[in-house]
């Protein structure tokens, strides 16, 4: 049907085409050989386009296989597009505006999947991405890299130079010479072979080769220049091709990340891609304006004052004909019903057909007449009892009949007739979850219906429950079922007879309509209305009585019910009734009927029209001379013109007159709206007008000139109804009449219209009590209009038009676009080809303030992976060319799985709610937020610095002091603090309390594993520095490492060293399952610290000299390895004692969350002021016990397990977190069991024991588990507080007598190892009884965070974030907080990095491995101004202090610490600074099956990494979800989104993230991820 309705075809070719048409769809020909006979047919009539040979024109296409064409095409009304759409015209369009795209074509990356997820048949078309390189190169040369062949249309030119895209990314998107195109644009422009197509990706990276683009191009700055050259393509002839080398993997030219690691690899090249792409700016460059720091503006679209503006005169009300009441119309339906039945009972009033299309039953007017009075009396009198009866006169009645049952439908309305009562028709419920069937329910149970009618075979079809009985279904209220055959119901006594009135204001029935957000309302019609209408209809189609007609439409509700049930027995007609079944397996069913039965009406949809034309070949004898009147029931659906046309041109020849064609418009609110006359007079063509869609997307009606591309044409749908007025009224505000010229809805004011919804008053004031008022505000009727939820015009004549629906409206950035032409416009694309039966859902979800669209598709059983991505991303360009709106989501889904509406249409509103909550599962997902999004804030420019001065009169006119606060001070000496060296406290303590138990160490079954007294440790220290001295050959100051597990080994080894006068570094064994990983950390540990001598167990010493050691690293670089199992028997000489306390007494190594090494040294100075400052702070004294669960090797968790102990001289009870992985409640039994009041444990510890314990609270409380002489449990951490996790550890172990304040959490960093610590007493909160919430969480706005300010919010609104002290300054610490860029001071307000002085902090970095750029400053930076002599140490965290309301034990108002995040970590995009944890923290809210996410930074991108705990049919589900609630918390578009099984995502032994290393893997596409998708 291409080219049909353009070219002036005879009708013989026409019919032939036609012919050909159908073969294909039936599967008897291939695509090929229709290609060739149609184009034979019309090659005669087709306009030779400029410079093409003729033979072009054949070899468009390659043929598809044949299996797929007869698979999939048993008939064309399945294969092809959904009929409402069709239009040729537009499909022309459509390819055009491809064609012209091609000029700037995008470069869409393609999403990499695991084969896992490529449900599609033909397997062997998808290669997955990993196996590309291998397969692809081959074949990309002869495809792509030469011109060859003549599918080619222009072979590109060399391009020196350009970015060497990856082929087969090309290949995906602008289509092979090897994937069949169905566009007709190649016959357009002059060929688009994929070798031209190739050129403009080309032309599109094309970079100059000087700027070696280490840079990385900045996506968020909105900028008109672009890096890309677009370049003029010389036309060589195919053979003089220059060889181009064919672009491989590997050498793509090494691309640098955003801090100048070379990288190549397939990732990078995709994102290096799209960053090209997005380089380019889509939209006008957003207007600058300023935008103070704080409140961050939205970027509102102001409107262009050259945009169409409606300029017409103001339209006057249009008056519809007199209603003529003639004289023998009946005073209301009943009595027109009781007239026929008692006057012609054996007069036909519907003829039912069966599935083969014969007459199964004929109802005649007496037949209808005596079993409604029966359904009549039996539902008044034979329901309840006879004081109570169930229904009553005004009550209302559900009627569920199926769509092959017209005929007990029938009677069971007219007996509710009769009866007074009012029919609420709805379908049947299938299952007791169908789409929609929920809301359907609730209609019902707001109508107060109790009693359900239905026929005999629909009841015994119903789903049924156990015992027989109809199970209630979801949402519905209780039913009576109530079956209306005859034989079921008793005989009305002769004496009884309906009481027949005149048609009045009493409710006659409920028609119920489902709205765009998916509820349903009843819209009620009154009984005069009922009338009216059908007078109006008989006028306007001149019915007349015993006229024929065949209803193809549902008889339920509207056009089908108001012709085919209600107008007909007003007239005595008689309805043939086509069932939709009857339709599928016989599309020419009607057309026959019409034929056989001299039919005069048909009413019917596009649908029906077009699925004859399919199969009409197949009848010779068919002739519609007889019919007068061709009711197109969709009329109102701009795009049904095109089958009307189509359907005209193939049976004119068959006797169909063109004047027989009546559209209308009719909505359930306002019944019919207009309808076209059947006029006999043929020379008044009907009218037609071409609209501009931009013109429309402003709403006002441009016809059409000099872009033939995007048009909308509509055909009138005739004149308003007899008796009616009707006007057309602004959309939006109040209800002003529009000018002639402008698109507004459709407002009819007559007595034939609903009248209210039921039992919502205010929604119905808004609809069927409208007031239209004219320039000066004045109502031009003193009578309501309704309003009829259609958007159109009245053109010239009177005539309307309907351009779209109000329900379809989608406000996309200021400009209005109707779902219906998006559908069509994505169709046309590749009609026959890739959708599954046409049906594609459009819909938009509101994203940051602005309507965005998202179109939903189902693909094709046969579709490939290849072809999904090209006609994605041809729909994008296609709707971007047509009606100049960017589609912000595209998602493909299986055939067959989209929620379908009772008829088999796509049921709206449920596919949205399955889109939002992420269990829509579609196989393939392109987001498009970067093209689409142009509201986001302005990005933030950097304030010029103020100068010192200014700062400090700032904050002293805001009345902000200067943030900085320090712990108390280490004031009285006691016994033990007068030693320098942690080794002279330990002797002593041995000689003073030799059998004081220190350390008791657990295993995993809570037993005592080993303990050691003072004196035990002293001595078991001196021989190993006796072993030191003599197996290692040590000097003073030597460093030594000490691999051991957590436990008592690592704490001798420790003292030995100090004994010995050497400098011991701990380091964490390597893990004997995952030796390839962990051993290369220890050796470079061990390498970076310069150790000479390595000390360990007996256990690691063999696993480090084991074979798989010795694959990872290699082995005999090893310094000496000493087992300390066993030791010799003798002592030391003499036992060192350091001469100066500021020499070394460890070095404390770790991996920050960034991925680095650092180690930094510890003085004796600092490692002695350091335990005595948590000896003031926690209390600790010999008598004391503590639990502590943290890993021994870096930070607080090494000072706690070895040295405090020591130190203070309480017992430590060592829990190794390692033995939880076994019996995860070992740590909070240990506390119980001990009676311990100071538990020190790390997230991780903590989260084992929130996830493993959850549910076993109550088996625990049975074993006795009692928490409540906790008075704290502290978290040791060097992050911003998990407030989340401690909470949900409270109230979890708060039945076990955990005290909800007891939990909190300390900081340190590698400057200082703790800076805060131990919450306030509780003891003194607990007696004031404070019920408030926790003094210490604050909420700050997170907008303005990004700022670096801090603003305090109220818990609970908008943007804010909650944060948690991070515990009590320790004593002898004083901190300020400073900007990081000038190290000025910062006011109280402000966010900056934490500076730290303090006895304890390190000395310096040892040697830091990865960044040598880290020098002293960390150290002993001075502030720019104020205090400029103090030295300070900078944290790298970024924070700010609260002065709060609690006192201290002196008195003093306390100051708070609050950490934000790492320095290193924050992430400026959009000139804001950004943490990953809460872009993070949204993320995982967004869907249950989001279990951990790590997002970070790669050229300017947002990486999103999701871990996904479900099947993989749900990864692609979160693509849209995360990238909606991260543009809508963040204001952020995220680049791309990666889908990982779970525990992919690498965290540390302190249960940090390392974003850094899951950036490396990611770039060395080291993740194996579930999906990859890159949003444009």
């Amino acid at each position: 049907m291409a080219d049909r309705d353009t070219l002036p075809l005879p009708l013989e070719v026409r019919a032939r085409l036609a012919e050909l048409e159908l073969e294909l769809s039936e599967g008897d020909i291939t695509q090929k050989g229709y290609e060739k006979k149609r184009s034979k047919l019309i090659g005669a009539y087709l306009p030779k386009p400029p410079g093409m040979e003729p033979s072009m024109g054949q070899e468009r296409r390659t043929p598809v296989t044949p299996s797929s064409s007869s698979r999939y095409h048993r008939r064309r009304s399945s294969g092809s597009r959904d009929e409402r759409y069709r239009s040729d015209v537009h499909t022309e369009a459509v390819q055009a505006a491809l064609a012209k795209h091609k000029e700037r074509k995008m470069a869409v990356p393609m999403p990499s999947k695991r084969r896992s997820l490529v449900v599609q048949t033909s397997m062997e078309a998808y290669t997955p991405p990993g196996e590309e390189h291998v397969r692809r190169q081959d074949t990309s040369s002869g495809s792509e890299g030469e011109g060859s062949g003549p599918a080619n249309g222009t072979p590109t030119s060399s391009q020196e130079g350009s970015i060497n895209m990856e082929h087969w990314i090309s290949r995906a998107i602008h289509g092979s010479t090897t994937s069949s195109t169905t566009s007709s644009s190649s016959t357009h422009s002059g060929g688009s072979g994929a070798a031209s197509r190739l050129a403009d990706v080309m032309a599109h990276a094309h970079l100059s080769k000087s700027e070696n683009h280490s840079a990385p191009p900045d996506v968020t700055g909105y900028t008109n220049t672009t890096d890309s050259i677009l370049m003029e393509r010389p036309q060589v002839s195919s053979n003089t091709v220059p060889n181009r080398p064919v672009p491989k993997y590997g050498n793509a030219e090494l691309m640098e990340t955003g801090d100048g690691v070379p990288v190549s690899s397939r990732v990078s090249a995709k994102i290096q891609q799209l960053v090209n792409t997005l380089k380019r700016p889509k939209r006008p460059p957003l207007r600058e304006f300023f935008v103070d720091d704080f409140e961050e503006l939205l970027e509102v679209q102001q409107p262009d004052p050259n945009l169409p503006k409606p300029e017409g005169a103001q339209m006057i009300s249009m008056r519809g004909e007199q209603l003529g009441v003639v004289t023998n119309w009946p005073p209301s339906l009943e009595a027109a019903l009781q007239r026929w039945g008692t006057i012609s009972p054996k007069a036909p009033c519907l003829t039912t057909m069966d599935t083969n299309g014969k007459p199964l039953y004929i109802l005649t007017y007496g037949k209808l007449w005596s079993r409604s009075m029966k359904v009549a009396y039996n539902i008044l009198h034979k329901l309840g009892s006879k004081q109570e009866p169930m229904l009553r006169p005004g009550d209302r009645v559900a009627l569920v009949f199926p769509n092959n049952d017209p005929a007990a439908f029938m009677v069971a309305f007219y007996g509710c007739l009769l009866a007074e009562v009012v029919p609420v028709p709805i379908e049947v419920p299938l299952t007791r979850k169908d789409a929609g069937s929920q809301q359907i329910g609730f209609l019902l149970g707001s109508c107060g219906v109790t009693v359900a009618l239905t026929s005999d075979a629909c009841h015994k079809g119903l789903p049924k429950g156990p015992t027989g009985e109809i199970p209630q279904f979801k949402g519905w209220p209780k039913l009576l079922w109530f079956v209306t055959e005859s034989k079921h119901l008793s005989k009305p006594p002769r004496d009884w007879f309906p009481h027949i009135k005149d048609a009045n204001n009493d409710t006659a029935y409920i028609e119920y309509k489902t709205c765009k957000d998916g509820s349903v309302l009843g819209v009620t019609v009154m009984r005069i209305a009922l009338l009216t209408h059908c007078q109006a209809l008989t006028q306007s189609c001149g019915y007349t009585e015993a006229e024929t007609i065949v209803n193809v439409l549902d008889f339920k509700k509207d056009v089908g019910l108001w012709h085919g049930i209600l107008t007909s027995v007003m007239n005595m007609m008689h309805v043939i009734s086509i069932p939709y079944s009857l339709m599928k397996v016989n599309p020419l069913s009607w057309i026959q009927k019409v034929c056989q039965y001299k039919a005069k009406v048909a009413c019917v949809k596009s649908r029906d029209m077009h699925w004859a034309l399919v199969a009409h070949r197949d009848q010779r004898d068919i002739s519609l001379c007889s019919l007068r009147m061709l009711v197109v029931a969709d009329g109102s659906n701009p795009w049904s013109i095109s089958s009307c046309d189509a359907f005209l041109n193939v049976f004119q020849s068959k006797g169909l007159k063109p004047e027989v064609i009546c559209p209308c418009a009719s909505s359930p609110e306002a019944l019919t709206v207009a309808i076209r006359r059947p006029t006999d007079d043929s020379n008044q063509p009907p009218g037609r007008g071409v609209l501009s869609m931009q013109g429309l997307s402003h709403g006002v009606i441009r016809v059409d000139s000099e872009e033939k591309l995007s048009v909308l044409t509509v055909q009138d749908v005739g004149t308003v109804m007899p008796g009616a007025l009707m006007c057309v009224v602004r959309p939006e505000g109040v209800p002003q009449l529009c000018r002639t010229d402008e698109i507004g809805e459709m407002c009819v004011c007559s007595i034939a219209t609903g009248t209210s919804y039921y039992g919502l008053s205010g929604m119905t004031k808004n609809t069927f009590e409208v007031f239209p008022m004219n320039s000066n505000g004045a109502p031009i009727s003193e009578y309501p209009f309704t309003r009829t939820g259609l958007l159109g015009f009245v053109g010239p004549g009177g005539l309307a038009f309907i351009a779209g629906k109000m329900d379809g409206l989608m406000v996309v950035g200021g400009r209005r676009h109707n779902a219906d032409d998006i559908v069509a416009t994505a169709l046309a694309v590749e009609p026959m080809k890739f959708v599954y039966r046409g049906r594609i859902a459009v819909f938009s979800i509101s994203v940051l303030h602005d309507e965005r669209i998202v179109v939903v598709a189902e693909q094709r059983p046969d579709s490939t992976e290849e072809d999904s991505f090209q006609w994605m991303s041809r729909v994008l360009q296609a709707i971007d060319g047509i009606h100049q709106v960017g589609v912000y989501c595209l998602a493909l889904v299986p055939s067959n799985t989209l929620p379908k509406t009772p008829l088999g249409g796509i049921h709206l509103s449920e596919t949205k709610q399955l889109f939002l909550e992420g269990s829509l599962h579609p196989c393939n997902v392109l987001m498009c937020p970067h093209t689409c999004v142009t509201n986001l804030p302005k990005p933030r420019q950097k304030q010029p610095e103020i100068g010192p001065a200014s700062v400090m009169v700032g904050n002293l006119v805001s009345g902000k002091r200067i943030a900085q606060a320090s712990g108390r001070d280490l004031a009285q000496i006691e016994d033990n603090d007068q030693f320098l060296f942690l080794s002279e406290v330990l002797q002593w303590r041995a000689q003073t309390t030799p059998e004081h138990v220190l350390y008791t160490l657990l295993n995993s079954r809570g037993t005592i594993a080993s303990s050691l007294t003072c004196v035990q440790l002293h001595k078991r220290a001196e021989k190993i520095a006796a072993m030191l001295a003599e197996r290692g050959h040590l000097q003073d100051g030597d460093h030594v490492a000490l691999v051991y597990p957590p436990g008592i080994d690592l704490i001798a080894a420790f003292y030995g060293c100090l004994y010995a006068g050497c400098v011991p570094i701990t380091v964490r064994p390597p893990h004997p399952q995952n030796i390839a990983t962990t051993l290369p950390t220890v050796k470079m540990i061990v390498e970076v610290s310069r150790s000479a001598c390595v000390m360990t167990s007996q256990v690691i010493c063999k696993l480090l000299r084991s074979k798989e050691a010795s694959a990872a690293v290699d082995v005999r670089s090893w310094p000496p390895v000493l087992d300390t199992d066993d030791l010799p028997k003798k002592k030391p000489p003499l036992l060192y004692k350091p001469s100066n306390p500021d020499t070394l007494a460890y070095l404390d190594f770790s991996v920050s969350t960034t991925g680095m090494l650092a180690g930094v040294k510890m003085s004796h100075t600092a490692t002695s002021a350091f335990c005595r400052s948590i000896k003031l702070q926690c209390e600790l004294y010999p008598s004391r016990e503590v639990a502590i669960c943290l890993d021994p090797y870096c930070g607080l968790g090494f000072v706690l397990w070895c040295l405090c102990s020591v130190y203070s001289g309480h017992q430590s009870i060592l829990i190794p977190p390692s033995e939880l992985e076994v019996n995860p409640a070992l740590w909070l039994l240990a506390v119980s069991q001990y009676k311990v009041r100071d538990t020190f444990c790390s997230y991780s510890v903590m989260e084992l024991c929130t996830k493993g314990l959850g549910l076993q609270t109550e088996s625990l409380k049975s074993r006795g588990l009692d928490l409540s002489r906790v008075r704290t449990c502290v978290v040791v951490a060097e992050e911003r507080p998990r407030i989340a996790l401690t909470q949900s550890f409270s109230k979890l172990f708060k039945d076990l007598g955990l005290h909800p304040r007891a939990v909190s959490t300390s900081f340190g960093c590698r400057v200082n190892l703790a800076i805060c610590l131990q919450p306030h007493r509780l003891g003194k909160l607990a007696d004031q009884g404070t019920s408030g919430p926790d003094p210490t969480t604050v909420f700050v706005d997170m907008r303005a965070l990004r700022h670096d300010r801090v603003r305090l919010v109220e818990r609970g609104s908008p943007h804010s974030l909650p944060l948690m002290e991070s515990g009590k300054i320790l004593p002898g610490v004083r901190i300020i907080i400073a900007n990081p860029e000038t190290k000025g001071p910062l006011g109280d307000s402000h966010l900056g990095e934490i500076w730290v002085h303090s006895g304890h902090n390190a000395s310096g970095y040892f040697t830091v491995y990865g960044d040598e750029a880290l020098q002293s400053d960390h150290f002993n930076s001075r502030l720019s101004f104020g205090d400029t002599h103090s030295l300070w140490a900078r944290t790298g965290y970024l924070g700010f202090l609260r002065r709060t309301e609690l006192t201290d034990a002196s008195g003093e108002r306390h100051d708070a610490l609050y950490v934000v995040g790492a320095l290193d970590e924050a992430m400026e995009l959009r000139g804001m600074r950004y943490h990953p944890i809460d872009i993070e923290t949204s993320v995982i809210r967004t869907h249950k099956s989001i279990t951990e996410c790590a997002v970070f930074t790669w050229t300017n991108l947002l990486v999103v990494v999701v871990e996904l705990d479900g099947s993989e049919q749900e990864a692609l589900d979160l693509v849209p979800l995360v990238t909606n609630v991260v543009l809508e918390e963040h204001y952020l578009i995220v680049g791309v989104v990666v889908v990982v099984d779970i525990g992919v995502i690498p965290i540390n032994s302190r249960g940090e993230k390392q974003r850094m290393h899951l950036r490396d893997g990611f770039l060395a596409d080291q993740l194996d991820p579930i999906y990859v998708a890159y949003n444009m």
